[in-house]
């Protein structure tokens, strides 16, 4: 059996995983992601071969390791181009890496991973045309066409939580005004959130935030549930931002099926079945040739490690 290592490089922790010819994780280990370049370069090789000695192997006995981050990746050049989290600008992440490593290294933006995990294992397996969202602090996104990442004649493309949603909107975290992000992160959601209920103080999520604590992505959606008429003015705002984002994303990539992942995406039916109504509105042509479904990511966490581990292979 042919063993993959697959490290996903978060903001707190370095998780790496052994992945089967399965594309099923069958060892992982973690460990606390340190400071600085050269310390997490080192960490991570330090985190591929204590996961390689659990299963009684040497690094040296894999094809290859692949990292994912959530920065913008040049792949061509295996430079990190820039880390939102860590603040790092065109750094060497490959070949620092392969200094400590006996093994080519592969890298990739930690959405584009997810999706590599969720087609080779997960809500798209068996379809060659895919785009999913991540809906978390931002939203990332992946593109898969023909069978294979599409990331861009530079590696760095697909960027779909940046993709303009509305015209002079509001500011995004990468210095644009308007992004997708903007309006169907969870982060905007919950500024959707905090705005209604400064709008409305008799709002049923006042007396839900005394009760759970700070405002979350949960809030209105939960208190929508409870009919509360401001949550559901929220999610309702919420959910057509989102449809809208996704139409335009069908427009041009005409996918098999769009995929939701992120702390959204537990939201479930809740989430995806207005929103696979809504979007009709926004596809070019929807009610002739169709919208392709949405649905909710499988793998959780797994769908990166699982990703990868494959980069090589996608």
């Amino acid at each position: 059996m042919q063993y993959r290592i697959g490290i996903d490089m978060g903001g707190t922790a370095i998780k790496a995983g052994i992945v089967d010819e399965n594309y099923q994780v069958v060892y992982r280990h973690s460990r606390p992601t340190g400071q600085g370049f050269e310390r997490v370069v080192a960490d991570m090789a330090a985190a591929a071969r204590e996961v390689a000695e659990m299963a009684g192997l040497a690094v040296s006995d894999f094809p290859c390791v692949g990292v994912g981050t959530p920065s913008c990746i040049n792949p061509n050049t295996g430079r990190l181009v820039f880390s939102n989290n860590t603040n790092w600008r065109n750094v060497p992440l490959r070949e620092e890496l392969e200094k400590h490593l006996p093994v080519p290294v592969y890298i990739g933006n930690d959405a584009n991973c997810a999706i590599i995990g969720e087609a080779l294992a997960g809500a798209a397996k068996g379809c060659a045309n895919v785009i999913m969202l991540t809906l978390g602090t931002g939203v990332g996104g992946g593109v898969i066409l023909n069978g294979k990442l599409y990331c861009g004649g530079d590696g760095m493309g697909t960027e779909l939580g940046h993709t303009p949603l509305i015209a002079g909107g509001y500011p995004c975290t990468c210095g644009i005004n308007g992004c997708l992000e903007s309006y169907a992160s969870v982060t905007a959601l919950i500024r959707q959130t905090k705005e209604a209920m400064e709008a409305h103080p008799q709002s049923a999520m006042h007396a839900y935030c005394r009760e759970h604590g700070d405002v979350s992505g949960r809030t209105a959606f939960d208190c929508a549930r409870q009919g509360d008429a401001a949550a559901l003015a929220v999610v309702d705002q919420y959910m057509e931002y989102l449809a809208n984002g996704i139409g335009g994303l069908v427009n041009v990539f005409r996918p098999e099926i769009v995929l939701i992942g992120g702390g959204l995406s537990g939201e479930g039916d809740y989430l995806l079945k207005p929103l696979n109504e809504r979007v009709k509105k926004y596809v070019f042509a929807s009610d002739i040739i169709g919208v392709p479904p949405i649905v909710k990511a499988a793998l959780g966490n797994a769908a990166g490690t699982i990703g990868a581990a494959c980069l090589d292979q996608m």
